[in-house]
């Protein structure tokens, strides 16, 4: 079938078009409708972003030095209510790059976080300034330089570090390996370095290297963009992959938003077809999403964080407008 829309019990876009969830409209306006980010309704809509729901909630709860809650405790301690987690929130609801309060975030994660010399995240500072070298992990520095990105820092050189990181030591092994190289940073994540490669980790490095424009994409990050969709064909998105039949792991199967360093079926669905990629180890994926639309064409908020965020966004159980818009958007690309 040509006609993604087959595969809809209803098409629910005037559901997600409804004003009290402005961040959905606005996604559903551009990866839906396909209109232009200079459209009237669409600048709008963006605007409404930062006046109305969850960002604006958020965002009072800022501290005026860019964080939230005490300054060193940007993840690990408070999760999900410190800083890192807020960011990738805000990066996911579409707020305002260009918010003095956005920037002020994007500083201070970029001066407490980040490695300094070789330019992952850290979830902990160094004494020295900078996030501890030994404490970079995969998943957060995946996450961080995403929201960077659209955040509009992509040509900040610091970030250019962050993205030489991934592509210079994100590792895409199955089981192959026995012994992992001994310098840094592998001996020490054992959790995510080891003989088989954190699927988490390599998720969230694809969904970062996914938001670079394809024109501005190096050697380096295509040949890692191709290693890691590879990396998740071989698994067919979510199964083991010396055993197809087999779930690697039941979470996966839940959908939920947003994902922070979690990730489940959908969200690597989305980043794939973001990046044009149609394969048959991925149907299975496909066929599980499209069999959780309830009757009414809408998808159900399976798992949340939700009680651990500043503010609820969504409830648990009832139809999601964000899984169904991501469900419709991920169809139409695939069937499109």
């Amino acid at each position: 079938m040509n006609d993604w829309k087959y595969y809809l019990k209803k098409d629910n876009t005037n559901w997600l078009f409804e004003n009290d969830n402005p961040s959905v409209k606005y996604y559903t306006l551009v990866d839906l409708i396909g209109k232009p980010l200079d459209d009237k309704e669409v600048k709008s809509t963006k605007q409404q972003i930062m006046k109305t729901g969850v960002v604006p909630k958020i965002l009072e709860k800022q501290n005026s030095g860019g964080y939230w809650g005490k300054p060193e405790d940007f993840y690990e301690h408070s999760k999900y209510r410190g800083t890192v987690w807020n960011l990738i929130i805000l990066a996911s609801l579409g707020a305002d790059e260009k918010d003095q309060r956005i920037r002020k975030t994007c500083e201070f994660i970029l001066k407490n976080s980040q490695d300094k010399i070789r330019g992952g995240f850290a979830y902990h500072s160094s004494s020295k300034g900078g996030g501890t070298p030994g404490k970079v992990i995969p998943c957060l520095t995946g996450n961080m330089i995403w929201s960077m990105i659209r955040f509009g820092y992509l040509d900040d050189p610091r970030v250019q570090k962050g993205i030489e990181w991934i592509t210079k030591y994100q590792r895409f092994d199955d089981g192959k390996y026995i012994d992992l190289p001994d310098d840094w940073p592998y001996k020490g994540h054992k959790a995510c370095f080891s003989k088989h490669s954190c699927h988490m980790g390599v998720v969230k490095s694809l969904k970062a290297l996914a938001e670079i424009p394809e024109n501005k994409r190096n050697k380096d990050v295509k040949n890692t963009i191709d290693k890691a969709v590879d990396y998740l064909l071989l698994h067919h998105i979510y199964k083991k992959s010396r055993n197809l039949s087999k779930v690697s792991k039941p979470g996966w199967l839940r959908l939920r938003f947003p994902h922070m360093y979690q990730d489940d079926i959908l969200e690597i669905l989305n980043i794939l077809t973001d990046l044009g990629i149609k394969d048959e180890r991925m149907q299975d994926a496909v066929n599980i999403v499209v069999s959780k639309q309830n009757e009414q064409g809408r998808w159900i908020l399976e798992e949340t964080f939700n009680g651990r965020f500043i503010t609820n966004i969504e409830t648990k159980g009832a139809p999601s407008k964000w899984i169904t818009l991501k469900a419709m958007k991920m169809l139409k690309k695939y069937y499109g």
